[in-house]
């Protein structure tokens, strides 16, 4: 097992490492920007490191300096967390040149499954159901136009290297597809370095589901359950649950042996998860894997009672897999709200800027993952979660019931939160009924 692990993240993810490390007996190194000198994750550490300025691209996506702090502390592994260099290739890359373990897949797994396209190709060949859509990058707007005519409108044009939204454009005719294969193309290659982009078929407000899976270097692969995580607002996650209110034994069955079997044709190694569109008639398809931890774990840990940090890094370390797949259980339901420094009622604007008062809601089956506190200024140069508020009960009946009342609880004074639009959100007859999809939110909006 490690004995000194960096962790090169901030915020809550950093904060939830150090703990799960705490646990372990393993000594932790934080890493910060000048912007988060006073930053919790700081705090808790056993030994923290400054790696540059506040904007993110000379602190905390600096590869050389993060090897250096690693090197300096004497730390033998590297957990990324989510975002950042979580799922860069070239920086897992690095890490193995210099020796240093990290905490997550192989470069080359990141490699193919990072890349939309090669991804798809892959499953395919798996018997992984996939979306209609082109066989591989998208070389021309003559080649979008006729793979769009063989598949139907509306289609979807993604970018290749792509995530959290980005160079992702929905196309409903002809005429709309040039457009936006350009300025999906610019925003792919701004955001990713990389214009290259793929399409498939547009499923129509879908379900959006997702296995967790964990795989040790052994091949043993199991699956922890789904996650239905279809309220989202501009592709970005909103509100998860698990399991998922339509998901049947039979269908949980079938897709989370799909997600295995898909892993498996990945040569995957840590923890990751296999992303799924069902649409109204309980087809699934493959959407694409995230390489690394996701924000919404703590729901899952919730309701198998596995904690996903501590297997990341037991896998990491060389163990086995201590369970089957007969040995997972889901018990119970949990939810999980993203809380988020924005206004809703100015188009969620981001909203940072000192915490003057602060109240965390509590009580029995409520979690509260945060790096916040009374005074803490919330930096405008990183993502707007402030926490993420997490219930769980004997039934989903229960775990919302506790959602609406943690809600009601939580006070955070000097900046707008998103608090009382997620309590507003649970309100609503398609939430209460488990029967929304990935389009509810933008369709509140367009009717409001």
């Amino acid at each position: 097992m490690f004995n000194k692990i960096l962790i090169a993240n901030r915020g809550e993810i950093a904060v939830r490492i150090i703990r799960a490390c705490r646990e372990m007996g393993i000594e932790t190194v934080a890493v910060y920007s000048e912007a988060d000198r006073e930053a919790l994750h700081v705090m808790l550490a056993d030994e923290a490191v400054c790696i540059g300025p506040a904007r993110s691209k000379d602190s905390y996506l600096n590869m050389q300096n993060i090897i250096s702090a690693t090197v300096l502390t004497g730390a033998t592994a590297i957990h990324p967390g989510f975002g950042f260099l979580a799922e860069n290739s070239s920086f897992a890359r690095m890490c193995e040149d210099c020796k240093i373990t990290f905490i997550g897949p192989k470069a080359d797994t990141i490699d193919l499954l990072g890349n939309k396209s090669k991804a798809r190709e892959t499953m395919i060949k798996a018997a992984v159901p996939v979306i209609p859509g082109s066989e591989g990058e998208i070389k021309s707007i003559d080649d979008a136009l006729s793979i769009a005519n063989q598949i139907g409108y509306p289609v979807m044009i993604k970018a290749s290297s792509g995530g959290g939204g980005k160079g992702m454009r929905a196309v409903y005719n002809a005429k709309e597809l040039e457009k936006a294969f350009i300025s999906a193309q610019a925003e792919a290659k701004a955001a990713f370095g990389d214009d290259k982009l793929y399409m498939e078929k547009l499923i129509i407000n879908p379900k959006h589901i997702e296995f967790q899976i964990l795989a040790d270097q052994y091949g043993n692969i199991v699956h922890l359950g789904e996650r239905d995580c279809s309220l989202q607002r501009r592709n970005q996650k909103v509100m998860e649950e698990a399991p998922s209110p339509v998901m049947s034994p039979k269908l949980r069955e079938i897709m989370g042996d799909t997600a295995v079997r898909a892993a498996k044709a990945a040569g995957y190694v840590n923890a990751g998860t296999i992303e799924f569109l069902l649409d109204k008639d309980g087809n699934y398809y493959f959407m694409e894997m995230n390489t690394r931890i996701q924000v919404e774990h703590p729901i899952t840990e919730m309701v198998t009672g596995i904690d996903l940090i501590k297997e990341q890094i037991k896998i990491a370390a060389g163990e086995k897999l201590s369970f089957s797949q007969g040995d997972i259980q889901i018990k119970g339901h949990s939810i999980e709200c993203r809380i988020n420094a924005e206004n809703p009622d100015k188009g969620f604007m981001p909203c940072p800027g000192p915490i003057d008062n602060l109240i965390f809601p509590g009580g029995n089956g409520i979690r509260i993952d945060s790096a916040i506190y009374p005074g803490y200024v919330v930096p405008s140069c990183y993502d707007s979660m402030l926490a993420k508020l997490i219930t769980y009960g004997r039934d989903r009946e229960e775990a919302l019931q506790k959602m609406k009342q943690a809600l009601s609880e939580f006070l955070i004074e000097g900046i707008y939160t998103n608090i009382e639009f997620q309590y507003d959100l649970l309100e609503r007859e398609e939430v209460i009924s488990g029967k929304y999809h990935t389009g509810l939110i933008e369709g509140m909006k367009s009717h409001e």
